[in-house]
């Protein structure tokens, strides 16, 4: 295909089809540059969550759509968000990936200051100014915030464009994810455990997100990994006490009709998750401290709804993967069009036992870290299509599992585990999302 992209939406349209996507999602640096001032930008993407920034003045620092991003605490306890670029000559004002500011943030470029909530608060030797027009145009009117900011359960999202949906909108119901892992703490609240683990994946950020209610793989690529450990278990009695890192990995090694019936339910705009019936999470042993706490806070029959919704991965599209049964999140930050960072993060359960953190903290190294044996072999498949998408012959990605052309015209649907509508569906997002502004 290989058409130019800037300026002509159809031909960006025409790399979507019901069934199927082209090549050039995948390995096109000009579409990478779109979707940097495109779909990014007129999505909703998560940022990080308050735990981070308890006290005013606090801040992180990230990226959206290539932009560098400040997330402050204010005053008042409300969380704003700066583009952390100095008004002056554009130096960043923040390095550090966190830290606290105080009550000013001062460039260190030519010390320009300006308050926390971003307005200019002085600048050197003002009176070289008097006389010019410096307080009418962008430089006097302090740094750019972003309009657009959510918090939902402690969780910080943002949209840099006026397009697209509003908050509520585009999430809808599948915000009840966030709500069972936020429920899962006997106190109701999550915090951040420390930095995430970076992973650095040499492919385009769409093979990461698209695998993640991908359950046809699991068995066929981490036979090496959670297989070894099958065979490793094997002979045990059947009464034996797992120990917890066998407990994680074996059910990676279950059965096509595991995933089949485990189920999958999709949301408008792209969001999904993989787990409607039960999970490669539902069967791990039980913490009796953990669920007298949780009964004591939530009554018994709240405490079983809670505990027993086990979903895998919840996919929040574009950057944002929940496994709320396990505490975990991986935030996607795309780098270019083959390369991806993938930051895993660990929650600790308010009001929970140090047990549950210990597990949390475990599987995140098993499976997402860069030491990871399961992650590893993920990344050697995407690195594999990477390379294979170069191939001539046939410039088409085969998404065709379980089509029903009836899909298209649902919203919320809920199918078999190993169908690839969550796929069809985050491209049928994507376009949309892509096109609302070129």
């Amino acid at each position: 295909m290989n058409p130019s992209y800037r300026g002509n939406p159809q031909a960006v349209r025409n790399l979507v089809r019901a069934d199927r996507v082209h090549r050039d999602l995948y390995i096109s640096e000009e579409i990478f540059t779109l979707e940097q001032e495109h779909f990014f930008s007129n999505t909703w993407n998560y940022l990080g969550h308050e735990s981070q920034i308890p006290l005013a003045g606090d801040y992180i620092t990230t990226e959206l759509a290539g932009q560098p991003l400040l997330l402050v605490r204010q005053a008042d306890g409300s969380v704003r968000v700066l583009k952390n670029r100095c008004a002056h000559k554009g130096a960043r004002l923040v390095i550090c990936p966190a830290g606290s500011a105080g009550k000013y943030l001062r460039c260190p470029y030519h010390a320009w200051v300006y308050r926390i909530d971003g307005s200019l608060q002085s600048v050197p030797l003002k009176k070289g100014y008097e006389g010019t027009s410096l307080y009418e145009c962008e430089a006097g009117q302090g740094l750019a915030v972003i309009q657009h900011v959510h918090l939902y359960r402690g969780f910080i999202f943002a949209k840099l464009n006026d397009a697209g949906a509003d908050f509520q909108t585009y999430f809808a119901d599948s915000l009840s994810s966030i709500d069972n892992m936020a429920d899962r703490s006997p106190q109701g609240e999550l915090e951040v455990v420390g930095p995430p683990l970076r992973f650095t994946h040499n492919c385009n950020w769409k093979m990461f997100v698209e695998n993640l209610n991908d359950t046809m793989h699991p068995m066929v690529v981490h036979e090496s990994s959670a297989g070894t450990a099958k065979s490793m278990w094997a002979g045990q009695p059947a009464d034996a006490v797992k120990p917890m890192a066998i407990e994680q990995f074996l059910p990676f090694m279950s059965d096509y009709k595991f995933f089949e019936d485990m189920g999958v339910r999709v949301f408008d705009n792209g969001h999904s998750f993989t787990g409607v019936n039960f999970s490669i999470h539902s069967n791990y042993s039980g913490i009796p401290e953990y669920e007298a706490a949780m009964q004591a806070a939530h009554g018994a029959q709240r405490t079983a709804q809670i505990l027993g919704m086990a979903r895998h991965n919840t996919v929040y599209y574009p950057n944002l993967t929940i496994k709320g049964a396990i505490q975990t999140i991986r935030v996607v930050k795309p780098l270019a069009v083959d390369r991806t960072v993938v930051e895993s993060w660990t929650f600790r359960l308010k009001g929970a036992p140090p047990l549950l953190l210990q597990r949390t903290a475990m599987y995140n190294r098993l499976i997402n870290s860069p030491f990871s044996v399961v992650g590893h072999d993920d990344l050697y498949a995407y690195r594999s299509i990477q390379t294979g998408l170069h191939a001539g012959g046939n410039e088409w990605v085969s998404l065709h599992r379980n089509y029903d052309p009836a899909e298209i015209d649902r919203h919320d649907q809920v199918t078999v585990g190993t169908s690839e509508l969550p796929m069809r569906n985050q491209y049928r997002t994507w376009v949309n999302y892509m096109t609302a502004t070129m």
